[in-house]
């Protein structure tokens, strides 16, 4: 394969004990609502509620029948009423209705409320002002982490970045905390935690409160390090287009919850199939962090295997032939299937990918991620490719801009507005608060006259003018950023996709995602020195901390150490995973993800 492993990397810890734990203690909840209950659940839960316990499970204990939580009257006949939710207000009003509704109607029912992952005082409240407090049980499911492969892990929580980034509610923090804490005293005590982005350094701390307060346990650890990273120090990479074959997938077919639906143009059949994308697919898991121009000839090498191997029980004898059946036959029929639904998967990618527009837009992303003016262009492409992809160029040009000259704002903004309509006016207004489509300002051309005082005043002083200067704008520092850390290759011929050099394979060679730059960069240097200016260019909040710093035992270095857990707080992309999981065979480490 083009990307095998120049080292051997440590094997990753065993995750299915987050599943049984979580399992057990959902469990444990039902059953504190003894007898036959129906049980509605969020729809946002039905996925990762599945990959725990699935239906015959909950019918063990006595769940009568399943409904998917919409916000309508409900038919229930059951005197028993469970609801595993997420502790958001409107859901709760809802529940407030149906209990006020039964008490006029003189019925007596039994409610009880499961938050996930946890309670949050708002939602008592609300209980509180409807009446109905004393009427209903709350509980809470401490579900922080779903394993959906081997090495990836998730809180399957998707307002974490709207809350977060968007409107400032950091409730969320102390569930990523208590979700840290949990591997740390699983898998740990992890040596040490790097982090950069405001949200991280909160998360970091409230972790360590957590473990401060905690019973301390000596263990044999099972993962060496963790990095966390906030996803708005890196946007522009979540913004490009993927290319590597799982993040393809994920664009077309949306993969929800490690799992993805397959229609019947990729099926050959007149039914949809439902098909889990992990590491136990060997197909899949040979392809997954490939580009995809690399994915064709490896299906039809694989396909001329599979008929190698169907064709070696011609001239068996008999014993050859049950020996052949029973040990081989039904492997080859499953990797013959998994091989089908990937070469269709395969083909209609191509279809929507190989056309001229999708060209374009990657030749523009490729020129705006190098810092090639390319104005013209981006609007020329933008009237050609859909909503969403319009969006995102602007906000990639944006970035990679420091912002956008207020007359080319105003123009492309009336541009979209007139196409898909004015509702879209919130939506550059929060595009602007993220700063992710804002217009240049002023203060935004201050960034090289910064490095240049930088040089002239001593760090401290250097770090407050810093302070003021970001508090004058939202600005992204793309083009510093990319010239420090060398995040374009230079172009020394063409790039070899098939024996990739660099992370950059994942944008066909144009460019080395920000991100997992940052953490190839630390984790080499095993600090943040070295790298001030950069550090500055994205606003500080960085940290590196030794478990031995703060008078604890530093353990000797073992295999475990070569584990590190990145923990990405507002999501990441397939790209990104690809990324990294390059750097750890380069490195003879394993990467393990958690988002």
């Amino acid at each position: 394969m083009a990307l095998s492993s120049r080292r051997d990397a440590p094997e990753p810890p065993d995750f299915s004990l987050l599943k049984r734990l979580a399992r057990d203690q959902l469990i444990y909840l039902l059953e504190q609502l003894p007898g036959k209950k129906d049980l509605f659940i969020e729809a946002d839960l039905m996925s990762p509620l599945d990959r725990i316990a699935n239906v015959s499970t909950l019918k063990q204990h006595e769940v009568d029948k399943l409904y998917k939580l919409d916000n309508k009257p409900i038919v229930s006949l059951c005197d028993q009423l469970c609801f595993l939710i997420r502790p958001r207000i409107q859901t709760v009003k809802w529940i407030a209705e149906i209990v006020n509704v039964d008490k006029q109607a003189g019925r007596f029912r039994r409610y009880k409320i499961i938050f996930t992952p946890q309670k949050f005082c708002a939602c008592e409240t609300v209980l509180e002002e409807q009446g109905i407090y004393g009427d209903v049980s709350t509980d809470e499911w401490a579900f922080y982490l779903l394993p959906l492969d081997d090495d990836i892990i998730s809180m399957e929580l998707p307002e974490f970045f709207r809350d977060n980034f968007l409107e400032g509610d950091q409730r969320w923090v102390t569930t990523a905390a208590r979700a840290l804490h949990l591997l740390h005293s699983l898998y740990g005590p992890f040596s040490k935690a790097y982090g950069i982005g405001r949200c991280a350094k909160m998360t970091y701390e409230t972790w360590r409160e957590l473990v401060e307060e905690g019973e301390q346990k000596s263990q044999q650890p099972e993962i060496g390090s963790v990095f966390l990273v906030d996803r708005d120090v890196d946007f522009v990479t979540s913004l490009c287009s993927q290319v590597v074959y799982e993040g393809l997938v994920d664009d077309i077919f949306r993969i929800k919850c490690g799992s993805v639906q397959f229609g019947p143009d990729v099926t050959s059949s007149e039914k949809s199939l439902k098909v889990m994308l992990n590491s136990q697919d060997k197909v899949f898991n040979e392809i997954r962090n490939e580009h995809f121009s690399n994915v064709f000839g490896f299906l039809s090498q694989k396909a001329r295997n599979l008929q190698t191997a169907y064709d070696k029980r011609r001239g068996m004898d008999i014993q050859q032939m049950k020996t052949f059946v029973s040990e081989e036959l039904k492997g080859l029929k499953q990797e013959h299937r998994l091989l089908s639904l990937h070469i269709g998967a395969s083909e209609s990618i191509m279809k929507k990918k190989t056309k001229q527009d999708f060209q374009e837009l990657l030749k523009t992303e490729h020129c705006e991620s190098q810092n090639i003016w390319v104005f013209c262009s981006v609007c020329n492409v933008t009237a050609t490719v859909s909503m969403i992809d319009s969006l995102r160029l602007l906000c990639l040009l944006s970035l990679t801009e420091n912002g956008l000259l207020p007359k080319d704002y105003r123009s492309l903004k009336a541009q979209y507005l007139q196409s898909y309509g004015t509702e879209h006016l919130l939506t550059f207004a929060n595009l602007r608060q993220l700063g992710l489509l804002v217009e240049q300002q002023p203060g935004e051309t201050l960034t090289a006259m910064e490095s240049k005082v930088g040089k002239l005043v001593n760090d401290k002083t250097a770090g407050k003018l810093t302070d003021a200067f970001s508090s004058l704008a939202k600005k992204g520092n793309f083009r510093g950023l990319s010239k420090k850390l060398a995040l374009v290759p230079k172009s020394g011929g063409e790039y070899d996709l098939r024996t990739p050099r660099d992370m950059a394979y994942i944008f066909s060679g144009a460019y080395i995602p920000l991100s997992c730059k940052l953490i190839e960069q630390v984790l080499e240097r095993d600090s943040w020195t070295g790298m001030e200016e950069v550090t500055r260019l994205l606003n500080g909040n960085e940290f590196a901390v030794t478990a031995g710093s703060n008078g604890t035992e530093v353990r000797p270095r073992t295999d475990s150490q070569n584990i590190i857990l990145v923990m990405f707080l507002g999501g990441c992309t397939y790209s990104e995973i690809s990324a990294l999981r390059f750097l750890g065979r380069e490195r003879g480490e394993e990467a393990l993800f958690n988002n």
